[in-house]
């Protein structure tokens, strides 16, 4: 009769030990997840690709351009043509679906110094987002960047 009551108490205790041993995953808020610096693989002007990373066949060549948001709140953004200009501000998010890039020095055509982008999706090494207003550099283009962090 001990053993069986010994078995039992020896169970119920494991079975607790593991459910409060198990923390489950977390997942670390987007100010945390977006503090890296990310380079092009994919992106859209007005739903046409015309970068992906590795292609031969790009309209256009974004290899240069990178979005260095590892040291918050300053921003560094180089666009497609990286090598000749990068602009340096602040970013915030207003909220977990929004960057907004500001105090751009020089200020990117057409923007008064501002930049917002929505986020479409993020996680650990990937970032998809969606500029809110035309960009004049590529013709007035709606751009979706989808971006890795190397």
């Amino acid at each position: 009769m001990r053993k069986t009551y010994f078995i039992g108490f020896f169970s119920v205790v494991s079975v607790f030990s593991l459910l409060m041993g198990c923390k489950g995953n977390k997942v670390a808020p987007v100010s945390e997840r977006i503090a890296k610096i990310w380079t092009a693989s994919k992106v859209d002007e007005n739903s046409t690709t015309v970068y992906t990373k590795g292609a031969t066949s790009n309209i256009r060549d974004y290899s240069k351009f990178s979005l260095d948001l590892s040291k918050a709140p300053t921003v560094v953004y180089k666009d497609y043509d990286g090598a000749t200009v990068s602009f340096t501000g602040q970013y915030s998010l207003p909220d977990d679906n929004t960057l907004k890039l500001t105090n751009l020095n020089p200020a990117p055509t057409g923007t008064n110094g501002t930049i917002t982008f929505t986020i479409n999706s993020i996680d650990d090494n990937n970032l998809k987002l969606t500029r809110t207003d035309v960009s004049q550099k590529t013709g007035g283009t709606t751009n979706v960047y989808t971006l890795t962090n190397p």
